[in-house]
């Protein structure tokens, strides 16, 4: 099971920056990727704010903009 979902959806040039951040951090067996097209739920919470990285075990998100080192943080 993932530790993080990162919700993105295709296209968005922010989503990639935020995946290649988390992937200096995490490994990618640890991030499920999900895009919110597929889910009108997904849609209605995160369409102005994506990428979302969210921690799993607790919910802890960061909403972009975020760095590097406020990944490393959500990891520890």
């Amino acid at each position: 099971m993932a530790k993080y979902i990162l919700y993105f959806t295709q296209g968005c040039h922010l989503c990639e920056q935020a995946d290649e951040l988390a992937r200096q951090v995490l490994s990618a067996d640890d991030i499920e990727h999900v895009d919110i097209v597929d889910d009108p739920m997904l849609m209605e919470a995160y369409q102005t704010s994506i990428p979302v990285i969210k921690r799993t075990r607790d919910g802890q998100a960061l909403y972009w903009p975020f760095e590097l080192e406020q990944i490393q943080l959500l990891a520890e």
